[in-house]
């Protein structure tokens, strides 16, 4: 049974976490004005904004990738060198924290995020360590874990760049990769180590009409943020129940309940 239940080297685990939290702390006493690049393109002129958090979120990226590879290195159920779908969760979430940060004033408020913040790091590094063995007793709850964080994440980013305004083809740009990797990663997760592609690759696409199908109605940016969360989740639970052959009676059950929910909370929701 032991052998089953690793966690985690907790000093490695204390360096990645204090290097990411230092690098948003340092946001506090450091900036510089915002940098704007445009780029004229066919049909359209792109913006680009650059300050100092733009800058520190690339590197907190990069050292939530390069922090949970060295992390997963140590497992003794490792093999192969194949690590780089363990990266995407991590990273995604050490942007995701920047995001209320960068909004919110210096204040008791942007210090109980930041806390809640570096929680969230540990839970999701220790969650992609023990995910390495799907024999672990403690993997369904990594992946019930894994998959949440993975929705919340797509949910914040859908609302963010629709909040902010940008064009469809900003949201686009975020949204077409971002459903690919979480489908293709939730899968794998889900069905044990099995990679599904052909599904992440398909509802990849219906995500990206059904997008530009919803993005000129008149939908907040909450409402808007929820129904593609809603329809991401419905396809996903959809494939991975006809790749586990469960029963066709039984399947729409979880997927019909959970968007209903979601669209409802998006229209009660001011």
């Amino acid at each position: 049974m032991n052998e089953h239940r690793h966690n985690p080297d907790l000093d490695r685990l204390s360096v990645v976490n204090a290097l990411i939290l230092l690098a948003y702390a340092s946001t506090v006493v450091i900036s510089f004005p915002t940098q704007t690049f445009e780029l004229q393109l066919p049909g359209f002129l792109l913006v680009v904004n650059i300050n100092f958090l733009t800058i520190v979120s690339i590197v907190v990226a990069i050292l939530a990738a390069a922090g949970t590879d060295w992390l997963i290195s140590g497992h003794p159920h490792q093999s192969g060198t194949i690590r780089w779908h363990h990266w995407l969760v991590p990273s995604m979430t050490a942007i995701a924290i920047g995001i209320p940060l960068g909004t919110i004033e210096v204040g008791a408020a942007w210090w109980v995020v930041f806390g809640l913040g570096a929680l969230l790091l540990i839970g999701v590094f220790v969650a992609e360590y023990i995910s390495v063995d799907s024999l672990d007793i403690r993997y369904s709850l990594a992946v019930i874990g894994l998959s949440a964080v993975s929705y919340a994440l797509f949910l914040i980013l859908v609302f963010a760049i629709t909040s902010a305004g940008f064009r469809l083809y900003t949201l686009l740009a975020a949204v077409v990769p971002t459903v690919f990797l979480i489908t293709a990663r939730t899968l794998f997760l889900r069905l044990r180590g099995n990679w599904r592609l052909a599904w992440a690759g398909g509802i990849t696409l219906i995500i990206a009409q059904l997008t530009a199908a919803l993005f000129y109605l008149p939908l907040r940016p909450l409402q808007f943020s929820l129904i593609l969360l809603s329809l991401l989740y419905t396809l996903i639970a959809i494939s991975f129940s006809i790749e586990d052959n469960r029963p066709h009676e039984t399947m729409w059950i979880e997927p019909v309940i959970m968007s209903t929910v979601f669209i409802v909370l998006g229209f009660i929701i001011k």
